[in-house]
Order: structure tokens, then C-alpha cells, then sequence
């Protein structure tokens, strides 16, 4: 009998992956241990080397190639989600290790496009009623501070015209906005089937009250949205993302918040994750910060594991699935 392999499934923040999928289909193949804790960058070829298999969640722990460099014994690379920026797959690819995908299936239930559109609702309603701040306030004993904003009448500039992006129009439509969109490939006829003005990246600027990004993280979205991009925008507009943090480039936001260029910012996604206690943005009372939850869902975790335990068996079984190519 073969050995069994040894399988890491990182990032288990809540403890919940043993119990959201069937892992006992692997006894006698492979032994499953679970990390609910980050493990810091410098510990991490040390505390992975002898392990064939790694399931990640999403991009929560970054895999460049001087750390897979090390992971000698590594098989089987099984990541949530059809693509990963934080793990070198090209060198993966080049190197003969399998990298195996979850989710490819049409975006649905349970394959977190609900939540996070939900989230992302969440923070521009919570930014725009000022709920954390009057929460805060309330609490301790004061009682409303100002006068929160209104989405009627108001619009909303989505950046990315996606899934993700064009399941914004609805809730926006309910609330009475306005909504226009930019891309650098958004096209008239795409614009037109959502049902959405197709702008200029000036004029979204210029005409956000609430700035939302659905993009891709890549070459030519990071640091898309600056120091001049944030100071194009209304002193009372409010910007959210729930795609990526470095999208946005993180000095420029602090700075324009903390001065008044913008009005506030309620954010999902962060350049570190987890988001240090001292961060700045820790320290403004106009955000509204979440730790990474757009995708989080019970159903979503569930479908997730299930998915990466499949890849596991069909690469024990010498035919992997959902394979990934890096670019």
C-alpha cells in the first residue's frame, strides 16, 4: 500500500472545514490537518515541508516561488475559487505540481456571488447611515451626532461590470440610484444589457456618490484608484471595495480620508489580511471595516471544501480536475 499523503487545509479562520465537507472519503489515502490560524510568512516552508497536499482559501496566505521553492514534497496545490493571485501557478505548472481549482461551476447559490453583493449593500449602507458611528455613539451615551445621508436621488459608480458588478444594479434600482459604470473593457452593448450608463473613468469619478469596485486584481487595476483618481470624487462621496485591496492604493485612501477628500469608506479588502490592530485605518472614524467576508457564507464554505475534496480524490486517482495554468 502507498503512503498516505499528507494534506494542509490553511486559513480554517472559524474551525468549520472538517465539518462543511466529507473528508472521510480520504481514510486510507491521505491524513487531513487542519491550520485555523494564519501561519506567518517566515514559518511557513518550515511548517508545510512535509506535505504533498495544501488546500488555501483564496488568497488569505500568499505562496510566491521562493516559499513553494522549498516545499519540495508538494503534489497538489487546491485553492478555493478559479484563480488565486497570491500563488506562483505558473512556476507550479512548470515544476509538474498540480493546481486544482473549486467553484467553476455557473455563479450561484452558495458560489458567493449573493454574499458578496450582500457585503458589499452591508458597508455602503452602514457607511452612509453612519450605523458603526452611531452605534459608537449611542453606546456611549450620545445621541445622533449628524445627519446620515440618503441613497435616493444619489449615484452609484460601479467600477467592473461582472457578475459581481452588474448584481449591484437591482438593490440600487430598489433605492432609488442612478447607476453608471467604467472598466477599461466595458463595452457599449455589455453596459446596454445590464441596463447601465457606460462612462468615463473621469466621469465615475466625478459623478460617484458611492464609488463600489468589482475588478480583478492584476497588473493594470493595482493602484488603479490614487491620490488623483480620490481627489476627482465628491468630498461627500463614499468608496467601497470588496474585490481587492490593492486596488486602491491604501496610502492615498487613508490620506484623502483623514483630510476630507471623501467622505468615508467601508472596506472588506485590505493590502495585509489579516488587518493589523495599529492599522491607520483603524484609527479614522469614517470606515467601516470587515475582515474579508464578501465570500463567506456557510453554503459558499460548504461548496467550496466539498470541491477541493473532489480535486484531492481525482488527483489520488491519477485524473485531476479543474486544472489552473498561471499566465
Amino acid at each position: 500500500m502507498p503512503p498516505l499523503k499528507q494534506v494542509a487545509v490553511l486559513d480554517d479562520y472559524q474551525g468549520l472545514a472538517r465539518h462543511l465537507a466529507n473528508w472521510d472519503v480520504l481514510d486510507g489515502r491521505a491524513l487531513v490537518r487542519f491550520f485555523r490560524q494564519p501561519i506567518p510568512a517566515a514559518e511557513l516552508a518550515a511548517t508545510l515541508a512535509d506535505f504533498e497536499v495544501l488546500v488555501v482559501m483564496r488568497e488569505r496566505t500568499a505562496f510566491p516561488r521562493a516559499v513553494l521553492e522549498q516545499l519540495a514534497r508538494l503534489e497538489l496545490l487546491v485553492t478555493t475559487g478559479m484563480r488565486n493571485a497570491a500563488v506562483d501557478i505558473a512556476y507550479l505548472n512548470r515544476r509538474g505540481v498540480a493546481v486544482s481549482g473549486t467553484g467553476s461551476g455557473p455563479a450561484g447559490p452558495g458560489r458567493g456571488l449573493p454574499s458578496t453583493v450582500e457585503v458589499t449593500w452591508a458597508l455602503i449602507l452602514a457607511t452612509v447611515k453612519r450605523v458603526t458611528v452611531e452605534d459608537r455613539a449611542v453606546r456611549a451615551g450620545a445621541w445622533q451626532l449628524a445627519v446620515p445621508g440618503t441613497l435616493g436621488g444619489t449615484t452609484l459608480a460601479l467600477a467592473g461590470l461582472g457578475h459581481l458588478g452588474a448584481a449591484m444594479v437591482a438593490p440600487a434600482r430598489v433605492f432609488g440610484m442612478e447607476v453608471v459604470a467604467w472598466s477599461q473593457n466595458l463595452t457599449d452593448e455589455r453596459a446596454a444589457e445590464v441596463g447601465v450608463e457606460k462612462v468615463t473613468k473621469s466621469e465615475l469619478l466625478a459623478r460617484a456618490d458611492v464609488l463600489s469596485i468589482h475588478l480583478v486584481l492584476g497588473d493594470r487595476t493595482r493602484g488603479l484608484f490614487g491620490a488623483d483618481e480620490l481627489a476627482r470624487m465628491k468630498p461627500t462621496a463614499v468608496l467601497v471595495n470588496t474585490s481587492r485591496g490593492p486596488i486602491v492604493d491604501e496610502d492615498a485612501l487613508v490620506a484623502a480620508l483623514a483630510s476630507g477628500t471623501i467622505a468615508a469608506a467601508g472596506l472588506d479588502v485590505f493590502d495585509r489580511e489579516p488587518l493589523p490592530a495599529d492599522h491607520r485605518l483603524c484609527q479614522l472614524d469614517n470606515t467601516v471595516l470587515l475582515p474579508h467576508l464578501g465570500y463567506v457564507s456557510e453554503p459558499g464554505l460548504r461548496q467550496m471544501y466539498a470541491d477541493a475534496v473532489e480535486d484531492i480524490v481525482a488527483f489520488l486517482d491519477g485524473a485531476p480536475i479543474r486544472r489552473l495554468s498561471g499566465s
